[in-house]
């Protein structure tokens, strides 16, 4: 099973809002904070959800800012290792 991920930028106090939006499209998207101190997060979709959530996520440059960044190079979340480790 492939998974799409995002990595974005967002301002830390946008990090909840981001998640209840993203996560109440029910099935398109999970977000994950990677690094709470630079507010770095991931948002993992399937293939096919893809065009939704970068249709979210344009709808809510209304509401907050973000920008997407390229993989970080470590990581600490367990969840995202584990993916790596079966790639």
């Amino acid at each position: 099973m492939d998974l799409c991920e995002l990595y974005l930028r967002v301002r830390r106090e946008d990090i909840a809002l981001l998640k209840f939006v993203l996560e109440s499209y029910e099935g398109i998207a999970i977000v994950r904070t990677i690094d709470r101190k630079k507010a770095t997060v991931v948002v993992l979709a399937m293939p096919d959800f893809l065009h939704h959530v970068r249709a979210v996520l344009a709808s809510l440059r209304e509401h907050m800012d973000w920008y997407e960044i390229p993989a970080p190079a470590v990581q600490d979340d367990w969840l995202m290792q584990q993916m790596k480790q079966h790639e």
